[in-house]
């Protein structure tokens, strides 16, 4: 679990195996840390794509680590965690009440990390639902508390993803309706613990769904070709965004997450 001692990383979800080749290729060329992210998804639809994205990320000349996330099954995190190359797992309880999400996740964190592997909870509730996570829709959110950062980090999980009133999927004609009060008193608490993570994946994904839409009489080749290369130019933007251009190089990183 080495790669966590990198200071900012830039998470995304990957679908195929341009979004991975985009994704290493913005990080190699703004030396940012990167998370190749994978829903659960994967693992009976494109299970070819993990071992591709965990060899594109030995390669890399950044840190990138392979992360499965909001893996929400018992017998299937404990089944990753046995068999296939992931980096770090969301063990995502947060559709139980609080003391059986902590207490799921603890025991999770221990089996994960007696592989290696680190662990990502989910504090409170978050709305809403994508891409086969268990949706919330019909249960209350729950915004996480200092307290909440406290517990989950006494139960020694790795990374923390609270809820500030954010949402999974679209967040529909509203918009987002952040509590940035609770989202800054979070961040202090987790800055003294030294956890610095930015998840993006609609905001990167969009520019690329467009092109194809765009140049739908060009050939796929082409098109590929393209896609990559408006992906990559999106991800570079979002690396100088959230501030981890560079940190590659600043933390004196190496290829091996």
């Amino acid at each position: 679990m080495q790669w966590l001692r990198f200071g900012q990383w830039k998470p995304t979800e990957g679908y195929n195996v341009e979004h991975i080749t985009a994704f290493v290729r913005a990080a190699e060329n703004r030396r940012s840390p990167l998370i190749l992210q994978l829903f659960p998804s994967s693992l009976e639809l494109t299970p070819s794509l993990i071992h591709a994205a965990a060899a594109t990320a030995k390669s890399a000349s950044v840190p990138v680590s392979v992360r499965l996330d909001h893996a929400q099954d018992w017998e299937q995190i404990q089944y990753v965690a046995d068999n296939l190359p992931f980096d770090s797992i969301m063990v995502d309880m947060s559709h139980y009440e609080k003391e059986e999400n902590l207490a799921k996740t603890r025991a999770l964190r221990e089996y994960c990390h007696g592989r290696g592997i680190a662990v990502e909870a989910e504090t409170g509730r978050i709305e809403g639902g994508e891409d086969g996570i268990v949706g919330t829709g019909d249960l209350e959110g729950i915004s996480t508390t200092s307290e909440d950062v406290g517990q989950f980090l006494d139960a020694g999980v790795d990374l923390l993803a609270p809820n500030v009133g954010n949402l999974h999927g679209d967040y529909g004609p509203r918009g987002p309706q952040l509590d940035m009060n609770r989202l800054h008193q979070l961040c202090r608490a987790c800055v003294e613990v030294g956890v610095t993570k930015f998840n993006v994946n609609k905001l990167v994904l969009d520019p690329w769904h467009e092109h194809p839409r765009r140049n739908v009489n060009k050939p796929l080749t082409q098109l590929m070709g393209e896609g990559i290369e408006v992906l990559t130019r999106e991800m570079e933007k979002w690396m100088d965004v959230v501030g981890s251009s560079g940190m590659a190089d600043t933390a004196g990183a190496t290829a091996t997450p």
